[in-house]
C-alpha cells in the first residue's frame, strides 16, 4: 500500500472557553466570517469590544454579555462559537442563543464545527437550558446540510426581524 492509500488521520480538536489571548484570533475570524457571508464592509468590531463583552463584564452586575468557545488543532485557534443567553417564555428556562460559529476554510471536515456545537449541547444540557438555536443564510448550503445532519430542525414558521440604524434611532425618539 503507498502513502496515498493511507487514511489521513484526522487532527485532534480541543474545545475550551475562549481566553483573553484567543481575542484577536477571533476578531480575524469573525472578519472571515463576515466576508464569507458577503458582508465584509459591516463589521466594526475591535478587539476591545470583544473582550469587554466576553472577559471584563459588559452588564452592569459585571457579569458578560456574551460567551466564547475556541476550537483549536495544536494549540492553534481555528474554530469560535459566540453565544448569549436567551430566555423562553414557553419554557421558563434559559436557552442559548448562538450568535455565530465559524471554522477557518481550511480547517473544515476536521470535526471543529461539530465539537463547537457538541460543547454548547453540553452546556445547554448541563445547566438546564432548554435550547439551542441560531440562524443561518438562506444561501449557505453546506451549513444547513452540516445543521441538519447533527439533527437541527429550521424553524420555517418564523421571520427574523432586525430594527437597526435610522430605524432604531427614529423609534428610540
Amino acid at each position: 500500500m503507498s502513502t496515498s492509500d493511507a487514511a489521513v488521520p484526522r487532527p485532534t480538536v480541543t474545545v475550551r472557553p475562549g481566553r483573553e489571548s484567543h481575542v484577536a484570533a477571533v476578531v480575524e475570524m469573525v472578519r472571515e466570517l463576515a466576508a464569507y457571508e458577503r458582508a465584509a464592509d459591516q463589521v466594526h468590531l475591535t478587539a476591545e469590544q470583544l473582550h469587554r463583552a466576553v472577559f471584563t463584564g459588559a452588564a452592569p452586575d459585571g457579569s458578560p454579555a456574551a460567551y466564547l468557545l475556541v476550537a483549536e488543532v495544536d494549540g492553534e485557534a481555528v474554530g469560535f462559537a459566540l453565544w448569549f443567553l436567551s430566555f423562553s417564555t414557553w419554557e421558563g428556562v434559559h436557552g442559548i442563543y448562538l450568535e455565530d460559529l465559524y471554522v477557518k476554510a481550511d480547517r473544515r471536515g476536521t470535526g471543529a464545527g461539530r465539537a463547537l456545537l457538541t460543547e454548547l449541547a453540553r452546556i445547554a444540557r448541563d445547566r438546564g437550558y432548554a435550547r439551542v438555536e441560531w440562524a443561518v443564510l438562506n444561501w449557505n448550503e453546506p451549513a444547513i446540510g452540516f445543521y441538519r445532519r447533527i439533527g437541527a430542525t429550521p424553524m420555517d414558521d418564523w421571520t427574523t426581524y432586525r430594527l437597526t440604524g435610522s430605524a432604531l434611532e427614529s423609534l428610540a425618539r
